[in-house]
Protein backbone atom coordinates (compact mmCIF):
# COMPACT_ATOMS: atom_id res chain seq x y z
CA UNK A 1 0.00 0.00 0.00
CA UNK A 2 1.30 3.46 -0.74
CA UNK A 3 -0.88 6.40 0.23
CA UNK A 4 1.92 8.71 1.20
CA UNK A 5 2.06 11.36 -1.52
CA UNK A 6 1.25 14.65 -0.41
CA UNK A 7 -1.76 15.12 -3.18
CA UNK A 8 -3.56 12.04 -2.18
CA UNK A 9 -3.76 12.36 1.52
CA UNK A 10 -7.20 12.62 2.78
CA UNK A 11 -7.83 14.63 6.44
CA UNK A 12 -11.46 13.93 7.46
CA UNK A 13 -12.96 16.79 9.46
CA UNK A 14 -16.90 16.98 11.13
CA UNK A 15 -17.85 20.14 12.42
CA UNK A 16 -21.07 20.81 14.87
CA UNK A 17 -22.38 17.61 14.08
CA UNK A 18 -25.95 16.88 15.50
CA UNK A 19 -28.17 13.78 16.02
CA UNK A 20 -31.32 13.13 17.28
CA UNK A 21 -33.42 9.79 17.84
CA UNK A 22 -37.06 10.87 19.52
CA UNK A 23 -36.53 12.94 22.55
CA UNK A 24 -32.66 11.85 23.17
CA UNK A 25 -30.06 14.10 21.43
CA UNK A 26 -27.03 11.61 20.74
CA UNK A 27 -24.88 14.28 19.38
CA UNK A 28 -24.30 17.90 20.14
CA UNK A 29 -22.60 20.08 17.73
CA UNK A 30 -19.86 17.35 17.77
CA UNK A 31 -16.49 18.23 16.17
CA UNK A 32 -14.22 15.91 15.27
CA UNK A 33 -10.33 15.99 12.83
CA UNK A 34 -8.69 12.73 11.86
CA UNK A 35 -5.88 13.96 10.33
CA UNK A 36 -3.61 12.41 7.59
CA UNK A 37 -0.61 10.43 8.96
CA UNK A 38 -2.09 10.17 12.94
CA UNK A 39 -3.74 7.68 14.76
CA UNK A 40 -6.92 9.72 16.78
CA UNK A 41 -8.43 8.08 19.62
CA UNK A 42 -11.80 8.37 19.81
CA UNK A 43 -12.94 7.45 23.55
CA UNK A 44 -16.35 8.08 26.20
CA UNK A 45 -18.53 6.22 28.02
CA UNK A 46 -21.20 3.97 26.30
CA UNK A 47 -23.32 6.15 25.55
CA UNK A 48 -21.35 8.96 24.95
CA UNK A 49 -22.17 9.30 21.28
CA UNK A 50 -19.08 6.83 19.03
CA UNK A 51 -20.95 4.65 17.83
CA UNK A 52 -23.38 7.38 16.37
CA UNK A 53 -20.59 9.36 15.16
CA UNK A 54 -18.84 6.11 13.54
CA UNK A 55 -22.53 4.89 11.56
CA UNK A 56 -22.43 8.91 10.73
CA UNK A 57 -18.95 8.36 9.22
CA UNK A 58 -20.49 5.14 7.44
CA UNK A 59 -23.41 6.92 5.83
CA UNK A 60 -25.68 4.52 8.18
CA UNK A 61 -27.15 7.32 9.93
CA UNK A 62 -27.36 11.35 8.26
CA UNK A 63 -26.81 13.94 10.86
CA UNK A 64 -29.49 16.47 11.46
CA UNK A 65 -26.93 19.19 11.11
CA UNK A 66 -23.37 19.94 10.82
CA UNK A 67 -21.22 18.78 8.09
CA UNK A 68 -18.41 16.74 7.03
CA UNK A 69 -15.07 17.20 4.84
CA UNK A 70 -13.14 14.48 3.08
CA UNK A 71 -9.71 16.25 1.78
CA UNK A 72 -11.36 19.96 1.88
CA UNK A 73 -14.86 19.04 0.17
CA UNK A 74 -17.39 19.20 1.53
CA UNK A 75 -19.09 15.87 1.43
CA UNK A 76 -22.48 14.09 2.67
CA UNK A 77 -23.61 10.27 2.45
CA UNK A 78 -26.79 8.85 1.86
CA UNK A 79 -25.66 5.44 2.10
CA UNK A 80 -22.68 3.10 3.49
CA UNK A 81 -21.41 2.71 -0.62
CA UNK A 82 -20.86 6.45 -1.05
CA UNK A 83 -18.86 6.68 2.35
CA UNK A 84 -17.31 3.86 0.52
CA UNK A 85 -16.37 5.74 -2.13
CA UNK A 86 -15.25 8.51 -0.33
CA UNK A 87 -12.56 6.42 0.90
CA UNK A 88 -13.86 5.39 4.49
CA UNK A 89 -14.02 2.06 6.20
CA UNK A 90 -15.15 1.48 9.69
CA UNK A 91 -13.94 -1.79 11.15
CA UNK A 92 -16.81 -2.78 13.69
CA UNK A 93 -16.46 -4.73 16.89
CA UNK A 94 -18.81 -6.92 15.73
CA UNK A 95 -17.35 -9.15 13.00
CA UNK A 96 -19.78 -9.98 9.62
CA UNK A 97 -18.82 -13.59 8.65
CA UNK A 98 -20.51 -15.70 6.76
CA UNK A 99 -20.77 -18.95 8.37
CA UNK A 100 -20.32 -21.49 5.58
CA UNK A 101 -17.90 -20.12 3.01
CA UNK A 102 -13.92 -19.91 3.57
CA UNK A 103 -11.65 -17.07 4.76
CA UNK A 104 -10.88 -16.32 1.50
CA UNK A 105 -14.56 -16.00 0.51
CA UNK A 106 -15.21 -13.80 3.24
CA UNK A 107 -12.62 -11.81 2.63
CA UNK A 108 -13.80 -10.71 -0.58
CA UNK A 109 -17.41 -10.66 -0.62
CA UNK A 110 -18.82 -9.01 -3.32
CA UNK A 111 -15.91 -8.61 -5.05
CA UNK A 112 -14.12 -11.70 -5.65
CA UNK A 113 -11.44 -12.11 -8.29
CA UNK A 114 -12.64 -13.85 -11.39
CA UNK A 115 -12.49 -13.47 -14.71
CA UNK A 116 -16.21 -13.38 -17.13
CA UNK A 117 -17.64 -13.75 -13.74
CA UNK A 118 -16.13 -17.11 -13.31
CA UNK A 119 -14.86 -17.57 -9.70
CA UNK A 120 -11.72 -19.56 -9.66
CA UNK A 121 -11.03 -21.47 -6.21
CA UNK A 122 -7.28 -21.32 -6.84
CA UNK A 123 -6.75 -18.09 -7.79
CA UNK A 124 -8.74 -17.13 -4.76
CA UNK A 125 -6.90 -18.67 -2.18
CA UNK A 126 -4.06 -17.37 -3.85
CA UNK A 127 -5.08 -13.67 -3.57
CA UNK A 128 -6.33 -14.20 0.16
CA UNK A 129 -2.69 -15.97 0.80
CA UNK A 130 -0.85 -12.92 -0.78
CA UNK A 131 -3.53 -10.37 1.48
CA UNK A 132 -3.24 -11.83 4.54
CA UNK A 133 0.64 -12.03 4.38
CA UNK A 134 0.86 -8.25 3.66
CA UNK A 135 -1.07 -7.49 6.67
CA UNK A 136 0.90 -9.55 8.79
CA UNK A 137 -1.82 -12.68 9.44
CA UNK A 138 -0.74 -15.44 7.83
CA UNK A 139 0.35 -16.96 11.17
CA UNK A 140 -2.96 -16.70 12.45
CA UNK A 141 -5.47 -17.24 9.45
CA UNK A 142 -5.55 -20.30 6.86
CA UNK A 143 -7.71 -18.86 3.52
CA UNK A 144 -9.42 -22.42 3.38
CA UNK A 145 -10.92 -22.55 7.13
CA UNK A 146 -15.05 -21.88 7.20
CA UNK A 147 -16.41 -18.75 8.99
CA UNK A 148 -17.97 -20.96 11.52
CA UNK A 149 -14.63 -22.58 12.77
CA UNK A 150 -13.18 -19.23 13.39
CA UNK A 151 -12.90 -18.21 16.69
CA UNK A 152 -13.44 -14.47 18.05
CA UNK A 153 -9.83 -13.19 17.13
CA UNK A 154 -9.91 -14.30 13.62
CA UNK A 155 -13.22 -12.90 13.13
CA UNK A 156 -11.80 -9.77 13.77
CA UNK A 157 -8.87 -10.58 11.63
CA UNK A 158 -10.91 -11.22 8.68
CA UNK A 159 -13.02 -7.70 9.15
CA UNK A 160 -9.86 -6.14 9.09
CA UNK A 161 -8.47 -7.52 6.08
CA UNK A 162 -11.68 -7.02 4.28
CA UNK A 163 -11.69 -3.42 5.07
CA UNK A 164 -8.53 -2.84 3.75
CA UNK A 165 -7.61 -4.83 1.01
CA UNK A 166 -9.03 -2.15 -1.68
CA UNK A 167 -6.42 0.67 0.55
CA UNK A 168 -9.02 3.11 1.75
CA UNK A 169 -7.23 6.32 3.28
CA UNK A 170 -9.49 7.04 6.14
CA UNK A 171 -9.71 4.02 8.26
CA UNK A 172 -11.86 3.69 12.01
CA UNK A 173 -11.09 0.54 13.81
CA UNK A 174 -14.06 0.23 16.51
CA UNK A 175 -12.30 -2.27 19.60
CA UNK A 176 -10.16 -4.26 17.25
CA UNK A 177 -8.76 -5.51 20.03
CA UNK A 178 -11.54 -6.96 22.45
CA UNK A 179 -10.83 -10.29 20.97
CA UNK A 180 -7.41 -10.16 20.32
CA UNK A 181 -4.38 -11.76 22.00
CA UNK A 182 -1.38 -9.62 22.84
CA UNK A 183 0.57 -11.36 19.88
CA UNK A 184 -2.18 -10.83 17.61
CA UNK A 185 -2.97 -7.24 19.38
CA UNK A 186 0.98 -6.11 18.20
CA UNK A 187 0.63 -7.42 14.67
CA UNK A 188 -2.20 -4.95 14.90
CA UNK A 189 -0.50 -2.41 16.16
CA UNK A 190 2.76 -2.91 14.04
CA UNK A 191 -0.17 -2.73 10.90
CA UNK A 192 -1.74 0.39 12.14
CA UNK A 193 1.65 2.43 12.59
CA UNK A 194 2.43 1.20 8.94
CA UNK A 195 -0.86 2.29 7.62
CA UNK A 196 0.24 5.96 9.17
CA UNK A 197 3.66 5.84 8.12
CA UNK A 198 1.75 5.53 4.45
CA UNK A 199 -0.18 8.48 5.31
CA UNK A 200 -3.81 7.46 5.99
CA UNK A 201 -6.02 9.02 8.80
CA UNK A 202 -6.88 6.52 11.29
CA UNK A 203 -9.21 6.98 13.80
CA UNK A 204 -9.52 4.76 17.06
CA UNK A 205 -11.84 3.37 19.74
CA UNK A 206 -11.06 1.89 22.55
CA UNK A 207 -11.88 1.17 26.09
CA UNK A 208 -8.02 -0.03 26.91
CA UNK A 209 -6.74 3.42 27.63
CA UNK A 210 -3.68 1.82 27.99
CA UNK A 211 -3.41 0.98 24.89
CA UNK A 212 -4.72 4.40 23.57
CA UNK A 213 -1.19 5.50 24.84
CA UNK A 214 0.49 2.88 22.96
CA UNK A 215 -0.89 3.61 19.36
CA UNK A 216 -2.37 6.47 19.14
CA UNK A 217 -1.12 10.12 18.91
CA UNK A 218 -4.28 12.41 19.70
CA UNK A 219 -7.13 11.64 21.43
CA UNK A 220 -10.88 12.96 21.02
CA UNK A 221 -12.98 12.15 24.68
CA UNK A 222 -16.98 12.66 24.04
CA UNK A 223 -19.36 12.39 26.71
CA UNK A 224 -23.16 12.03 26.53
CA UNK A 225 -22.95 13.46 23.20
CA UNK A 226 -20.92 16.66 23.61
CA UNK A 227 -17.42 16.88 22.65
CA UNK A 228 -15.17 17.53 26.09
CA UNK A 229 -11.66 18.18 24.42
CA UNK A 230 -9.03 16.68 22.80
CA UNK A 231 -5.41 16.08 23.87
CA UNK A 232 -2.30 15.23 22.50
CA UNK A 233 -1.27 12.15 23.88
CA UNK A 234 2.15 13.02 24.87
CA UNK A 235 0.71 16.21 26.64
CA UNK A 236 -1.72 13.97 28.73
CA UNK A 237 -2.16 11.51 31.11
CA UNK A 238 -5.15 8.38 32.14
CA UNK A 239 -6.53 10.20 34.88
CA UNK A 240 -6.76 13.49 32.78
CA UNK A 241 -8.65 10.98 30.48
CA UNK A 242 -10.64 9.61 32.88
CA UNK A 243 -12.24 12.77 34.49
CA UNK A 244 -12.75 13.91 31.22
CA UNK A 245 -15.21 10.70 29.95
CA UNK A 246 -17.06 10.62 33.53
CA UNK A 247 -16.75 13.91 34.88
CA UNK A 248 -15.94 12.26 38.41
CA UNK A 249 -12.81 10.97 40.52
CA UNK A 250 -12.71 7.23 39.96
CA UNK A 251 -9.65 7.12 41.49
CA UNK A 252 -10.66 4.17 43.78
CA UNK A 253 -12.10 2.15 41.30
CA UNK A 254 -10.75 -0.88 42.95
CA UNK A 255 -11.67 -0.41 46.39
CA UNK A 256 -12.53 -3.87 48.43
CA UNK A 257 -14.57 -3.66 51.89
CA UNK A 258 -12.76 -5.64 54.59
CA UNK A 259 -14.66 -8.60 55.61
CA UNK A 260 -14.19 -12.18 56.75
CA UNK A 261 -13.27 -15.23 53.77
CA UNK A 262 -15.51 -18.33 55.05
CA UNK A 263 -15.11 -22.15 54.12
CA UNK A 264 -14.24 -23.55 51.04
CA UNK A 265 -17.18 -22.89 48.46
CA UNK A 266 -15.50 -24.33 45.13
CA UNK A 267 -13.08 -27.04 45.06
CA UNK A 268 -11.28 -28.60 42.05
CA UNK A 269 -9.13 -31.77 42.76
CA UNK A 270 -7.27 -32.98 39.69
CA UNK A 271 -9.75 -31.99 37.57
CA UNK A 272 -8.72 -32.92 33.45
CA UNK A 273 -11.29 -31.79 30.37
CA UNK A 274 -10.13 -32.34 26.70
CA UNK A 275 -8.47 -28.79 26.89
CA UNK A 276 -7.35 -28.39 30.72
CA UNK A 277 -5.03 -30.84 32.53
CA UNK A 278 -4.79 -31.81 36.28
CA UNK A 279 -6.53 -28.17 37.63
CA UNK A 280 -6.68 -28.12 41.25
CA UNK A 281 -7.43 -24.91 43.02
CA UNK A 282 -9.98 -23.53 45.38
CA UNK A 283 -12.16 -20.51 46.18
CA UNK A 284 -13.40 -19.54 49.62
CA UNK A 285 -16.75 -17.89 50.50
CA UNK A 286 -15.96 -14.14 50.14
CA UNK A 287 -12.97 -14.49 48.62
CA UNK A 288 -12.34 -13.26 44.81
CA UNK A 289 -9.78 -15.70 42.89
CA UNK A 290 -8.58 -14.39 39.54
CA UNK A 291 -7.94 -16.83 36.85
CA UNK A 292 -5.14 -14.81 34.85
CA UNK A 293 -3.04 -16.29 31.90
CA UNK A 294 -2.86 -15.47 27.44
CA UNK A 295 -5.67 -16.62 25.49
CA UNK A 296 -5.57 -19.81 24.55
CA UNK A 297 -4.97 -21.06 28.25
CA UNK A 298 -7.45 -22.75 29.04
CA UNK A 299 -9.15 -20.37 31.53
CA UNK A 300 -12.71 -20.18 29.20
CA UNK A 301 -12.55 -24.07 28.37
CA UNK A 302 -12.31 -24.79 32.74
CA UNK A 303 -14.96 -22.19 33.03
CA UNK A 304 -17.25 -23.83 31.02
CA UNK A 305 -16.64 -26.92 32.68
CA UNK A 306 -17.11 -25.73 36.33
CA UNK A 307 -20.56 -24.85 35.31
CA UNK A 308 -21.57 -27.84 33.59
CA UNK A 309 -21.62 -27.13 30.08
CA UNK A 310 -17.73 -29.31 29.29
CA UNK A 311 -17.62 -32.95 30.68
CA UNK A 312 -14.78 -33.58 32.68
CA UNK A 313 -12.93 -36.97 32.26
CA UNK A 314 -11.73 -37.05 35.38
CA UNK A 315 -11.22 -35.31 38.56
CA UNK A 316 -13.99 -33.91 41.35
CA UNK A 317 -15.67 -30.73 41.39
CA UNK A 318 -16.58 -30.23 45.05
CA UNK A 319 -19.40 -27.55 45.83
CA UNK A 320 -19.16 -27.41 50.18
CA UNK A 321 -17.56 -30.17 50.07
CA UNK A 322 -19.82 -32.47 48.63
CA UNK A 323 -18.78 -34.12 45.36
CA UNK A 324 -20.81 -32.80 42.31
CA UNK A 325 -21.15 -34.79 39.10
CA UNK A 326 -22.74 -31.95 36.51
CA UNK A 327 -24.25 -33.50 33.00
CA UNK A 328 -25.44 -30.07 32.01
CA UNK A 329 -25.47 -26.28 33.24
CA UNK A 330 -29.33 -26.85 34.98
CA UNK A 331 -27.10 -29.23 37.08
CA UNK A 332 -24.50 -26.63 38.12
CA UNK A 333 -27.46 -23.96 38.65
CA UNK A 334 -29.03 -26.02 40.80
CA UNK A 335 -25.92 -27.02 42.91
CA UNK A 336 -25.36 -22.99 43.34
CA UNK A 337 -23.22 -22.16 40.24
CA UNK A 338 -23.87 -19.44 37.80
CA UNK A 339 -21.40 -18.65 34.87
CA UNK A 340 -21.43 -14.88 33.22
CA UNK A 341 -19.73 -16.05 30.08
CA UNK A 342 -16.94 -14.06 27.66
CA UNK A 343 -19.74 -13.48 24.63
CA UNK A 344 -22.62 -12.62 26.67
CA UNK A 345 -24.49 -11.65 23.55
CA UNK A 346 -24.13 -14.98 21.80
CA UNK A 347 -24.16 -17.51 25.17
CA UNK A 348 -25.48 -15.36 28.22
CA UNK A 349 -28.51 -12.84 26.97
CA UNK A 350 -31.49 -13.44 24.73
CA UNK A 351 -31.03 -9.92 22.59
CA UNK A 352 -35.07 -9.71 22.00
CA UNK A 353 -36.26 -10.72 24.98
CA UNK A 354 -36.60 -7.77 27.37
CA UNK A 355 -34.39 -6.43 30.49
CA UNK A 356 -36.98 -8.15 32.94
CA UNK A 357 -37.60 -11.40 30.87
CA UNK A 358 -33.53 -11.50 31.08
CA UNK A 359 -33.49 -10.70 34.69
CA UNK A 360 -36.20 -13.59 35.28
CA UNK A 361 -34.63 -16.22 33.13
CA UNK A 362 -33.12 -19.01 35.78
CA UNK A 363 -36.06 -17.96 38.52
CA UNK A 364 -38.81 -18.46 36.26
CA UNK A 365 -39.55 -21.50 38.65
CA UNK A 366 -39.97 -19.42 41.70
CA UNK A 367 -42.04 -16.74 40.28
CA UNK A 368 -44.79 -19.61 38.60
CA UNK A 369 -47.91 -20.50 40.20
CA UNK A 370 -49.23 -23.59 38.54
CA UNK A 371 -47.47 -23.21 35.95
CA UNK A 372 -47.83 -19.75 34.88
CA UNK A 373 -45.58 -17.08 35.41
CA UNK A 374 -46.27 -14.18 38.20
CA UNK A 375 -45.78 -11.27 36.39
CA UNK A 376 -46.13 -8.52 39.31
CA UNK A 377 -43.41 -10.92 41.05
CA UNK A 378 -41.62 -10.46 37.68
CA UNK A 379 -41.99 -6.58 37.67
CA UNK A 380 -40.91 -6.53 41.47
CA UNK A 381 -38.31 -8.37 41.03
CA UNK A 382 -36.95 -6.85 37.72
CA UNK A 383 -37.25 -3.57 39.75
CA UNK A 384 -35.45 -4.47 42.28
CA UNK A 385 -32.15 -5.44 40.34
CA UNK A 386 -32.50 -2.42 38.06
CA UNK A 387 -32.79 0.03 40.94
CA UNK A 388 -29.67 -2.03 42.84
CA UNK A 389 -27.25 -2.44 40.16
CA UNK A 390 -28.20 0.96 38.71
CA UNK A 391 -29.15 -0.85 35.21
CA UNK A 392 -29.27 2.34 32.47
CA UNK A 393 -32.36 1.40 30.74
CA UNK A 394 -36.05 3.23 29.57
CA UNK A 395 -37.75 0.42 31.20
CA UNK A 396 -38.01 -3.18 31.86
CA UNK A 397 -39.41 -3.46 28.70
CA UNK A 398 -36.77 -2.44 26.51
CA UNK A 399 -35.23 -4.90 24.28
CA UNK A 400 -31.98 -5.68 25.67
CA UNK A 401 -30.25 -5.56 23.11
CA UNK A 402 -30.69 -1.66 22.81
CA UNK A 403 -28.86 -0.94 26.12
CA UNK A 404 -25.40 -0.33 26.08
CA UNK A 405 -22.41 -3.24 26.90
CA UNK A 406 -22.18 -2.16 30.58
CA UNK A 407 -25.74 -2.33 31.37
CA UNK A 408 -26.11 -5.92 28.85
CA UNK A 409 -23.29 -7.04 31.43
CA UNK A 410 -25.57 -5.58 35.03
CA UNK A 411 -28.54 -7.67 33.41
CA UNK A 412 -26.13 -10.77 33.31
CA UNK A 413 -24.58 -10.08 36.64
CA UNK A 414 -28.51 -9.32 38.11
CA UNK A 415 -29.71 -12.70 36.67
CA UNK A 416 -27.19 -14.27 39.42
CA UNK A 417 -28.10 -12.21 42.21
CA UNK A 418 -32.26 -13.02 41.41
CA UNK A 419 -30.76 -16.51 41.58
CA UNK A 420 -29.05 -15.97 44.80
CA UNK A 421 -26.12 -18.31 43.62
CA UNK A 422 -23.30 -19.10 45.99
CA UNK A 423 -20.49 -19.52 43.76
CA UNK A 424 -20.32 -16.96 40.33
CA UNK A 425 -17.26 -17.51 37.46
CA UNK A 426 -17.13 -13.87 35.59
CA UNK A 427 -15.52 -14.85 32.33
CA UNK A 428 -14.11 -11.22 31.19
CA UNK A 429 -16.81 -9.54 33.22
CA UNK A 430 -15.95 -6.16 32.04
CA UNK A 431 -14.77 -6.85 28.25
CA UNK A 432 -15.86 -4.29 25.83
CA UNK A 433 -17.25 -2.09 28.99
CA UNK A 434 -16.29 1.92 29.28
CA UNK A 435 -14.52 3.13 31.92
CA UNK A 436 -17.36 4.11 34.49
CA UNK A 437 -19.01 0.91 34.10
CA UNK A 438 -15.86 -1.18 34.89
CA UNK A 439 -15.98 0.88 38.33
CA UNK A 440 -19.50 -0.26 38.64
CA UNK A 441 -19.33 -3.85 37.85
CA UNK A 442 -15.98 -4.10 40.59
CA UNK A 443 -18.22 -2.44 43.22
CA UNK A 444 -20.91 -5.29 42.29
CA UNK A 445 -18.11 -7.62 42.42
CA UNK A 446 -16.63 -6.79 45.88
CA UNK A 447 -20.30 -6.42 47.13
CA UNK A 448 -21.05 -9.87 46.41
CA UNK A 449 -17.82 -11.01 48.36
CA UNK A 450 -18.61 -8.83 50.97
CA UNK A 451 -21.65 -11.22 50.97
CA UNK A 452 -20.17 -14.43 51.03
CA UNK A 453 -20.09 -15.09 47.42
CA UNK A 454 -17.08 -17.10 46.12
CA UNK A 455 -16.11 -14.98 43.15
CA UNK A 456 -13.83 -16.74 40.56
CA UNK A 457 -12.95 -14.01 37.65
CA UNK A 458 -11.02 -14.60 34.62
CA UNK A 459 -9.96 -11.71 33.02
CA UNK A 460 -7.12 -10.55 30.39
CA UNK A 461 -6.67 -7.39 31.84
CA UNK A 462 -3.69 -7.55 34.45
CA UNK A 463 -4.94 -4.08 35.77
CA UNK A 464 -8.04 -5.39 36.41
CA UNK A 465 -6.82 -8.72 38.24
CA UNK A 466 -4.28 -7.18 40.15
CA UNK A 467 -7.05 -4.80 41.83
CA UNK A 468 -9.85 -7.44 42.08
CA UNK A 469 -7.98 -10.44 43.25
CA UNK A 470 -7.61 -11.63 46.38
CA UNK A 471 -4.93 -14.58 45.08
CA UNK A 472 -4.43 -15.25 41.66
CA UNK A 473 -4.01 -18.49 39.82
CA UNK A 474 -2.40 -18.36 36.55
CA UNK A 475 -2.71 -20.70 33.38
CA UNK A 476 -0.54 -21.77 30.36
CA UNK A 477 -1.79 -24.47 27.68
CA UNK A 478 -4.65 -26.01 29.97
CA UNK A 479 -2.59 -26.11 32.97
CA UNK A 480 -2.19 -24.37 36.28
CA UNK A 481 1.70 -22.75 36.14
CA UNK A 482 1.71 -20.57 40.02
CA UNK A 483 -0.54 -18.80 42.24
CA UNK A 484 0.41 -15.25 43.96
CA UNK A 485 -1.40 -13.67 47.03
CA UNK A 486 -2.94 -10.55 46.26
CA UNK A 487 -0.04 -8.79 48.38
CA UNK A 488 2.71 -11.13 45.89
CA UNK A 489 1.66 -9.89 42.57
CA UNK A 490 2.67 -8.00 40.22
CA UNK A 491 2.20 -7.87 36.47
CA UNK A 492 5.85 -9.05 35.58
CA UNK A 493 5.49 -11.95 38.00
CA UNK A 494 1.88 -12.92 36.59
CA UNK A 495 3.62 -12.43 32.97
CA UNK A 496 6.25 -14.72 34.08
CA UNK A 497 3.95 -17.42 35.06
CA UNK A 498 1.64 -16.77 32.00
CA UNK A 499 4.79 -18.03 29.67
CA UNK A 500 6.85 -20.16 31.85
CA UNK A 501 6.98 -23.18 29.54
CA UNK A 502 8.17 -20.67 26.74
CA UNK A 503 10.95 -19.48 29.68
CA UNK A 504 12.08 -22.48 29.75
CA UNK A 505 12.03 -24.13 26.41
CA UNK A 506 14.02 -20.63 25.65
CA UNK A 507 16.64 -21.54 28.35
CA UNK A 508 16.70 -24.94 27.55
CA UNK A 509 18.04 -24.27 24.18
CA UNK A 510 21.82 -24.78 23.18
Amino acid sequence: MNTSDEGTRKTLRARGIDKRFASVRALAGVDLDLPAGRVTALVGENGAGKSTLLKILTGDYQPDAGTLEVAGEHVSFASPSESRAAGIRVIAQESEIVPFVSVAENIYLGALPGARGVVSQRRLLEHAAADLARFGFTGFLDPRTRGVDLSPAQRQMVEIVRALIDEPQIICFDEPTSSLSDTETTVLFGLIARLRNDGCAIGYVSHRLREIFEVADQVTVLRDGKLIGTRTISETTESEIVQMMVGRDLSAMFERTPHAVGAVALELTGVCTDDVTDISLAVRKGEVVALAGLVGAGRTELALAISGDRPITSGTIMVDGVSKRFDSPADAITAGIGLAPEERKADALIMVRTVRDNIALVVLGRLSRFGFVDRRAERELATTYINQLRIRTPSMSQLVQNLSGGNQQKVVLARWLAKETDILVLDEPTRGVDVGAKAEIYAIIDGLSAKGVAVLVISSELPEVLGLADRIVVMQDGRITGELARADATEERILTLAIADHLSAEGARP
